[in-house]
């Protein structure tokens, strides 16, 4: 296989963003949904949970609104209007038919063309090892995409099949095969990760400086995608 990273597809103009965590996307993709927004395409935030066990110094309920506030900050900053969130218990999400049948059921509700997830792989590119709530989402949601498609299956759900998903791409993941340019919205993306102030400075150290890693990996990942910056995703064939 060639070390390049190829273009993301294009033929799609709805997208659905499905992640654990407030700060997943911010972390993986923001930059690469701001192109996609500057350029007319919708895109929609479904997260698992509020992040409440994320901030060791504040308590849960606390901190369940904070990250909420700041992750809704942080989507309208790269052009996201729509964020859900599901309500799962941070830290603890597992994989089962529960989930798979309610991601299928936000899946045929929000009837996307592109689904972005995070990674699902045990391990990230540095060989640290996933937390489960990535590991449980992602893969529920990758099982959830063939649900959604099929009439026979959660019947009750009261909702017309989605066949619809051209693409299912994966942020973070340590197995990357597209790119997506994000030179002229690095900004935006360096702006939506520093909207999750409280969980930055939350974190042990704190993180200080965005745009320093943001940039470096972005420049990295251009290294394979003809020197331009740019955000990397696996893309699931169909």
């Amino acid at each position: 296989m060639s070390d390049e990273l190829q273009p993301m597809p294009d033929d799609w103009s709805t997208a659905l963003a499905v992640v654990a965590h407030p700060d997943d996307i911010e972390f993986g993709a923001a930059g690469a949904v701001a192109s996609w927004t500057a350029a007319g395409k919708s895109v929609s935030y479904l997260l698992l949970t509020r992040g409440e066990a994320g901030i060791d110094g504040m308590p849960p309920e606390e901190a369940a609104a904070v990250r909420e506030a700041e992750q809704r900050e942080s989507a309208s900053i790269v052009g996201v209007d729509s964020v859900t969130f599901l309500d799962y218990a941070d830290g603890v999400v597992e994989y089962g038919l529960p989930l798979r049948r309610r991601l299928a059921e936000e899946i045929r509700r929000h009837r996307p063309e592109l689904v972005i997830g995070f990674n699902h792989h045990d391990r990230f590119l540095s060989g640290r090892w996933n937390p489960p709530d990535h590991r449980n989402t992602g893969r529920a949601l990758l099982d959830a995409v063939g649900d959604a498609g099929n009439r026979w299956i959660f019947r009750d759900l009261g909702l017309e099949p989605w066949q619809g998903v051209r693409h299912v791409a994966i942020a973070n993941s340590p197995h990357p095969t597209h790119a997506v340019d994000v030179t002229d919205a690095i900004d935006k993306a360096v702006a939506s990760l520093e909207a999750h102030r409280a969980y930055l400075a939350g974190l042990r150290p704190p993180v200080t400086d965005v745009r320093g890693p943001l940039t470096a990996m972005a420049r990295q990942t251009g290294e394979r995608f003809g020197g331009r910056l740019a955000i990397a995703f696996e893309l699931i064939p169909r």
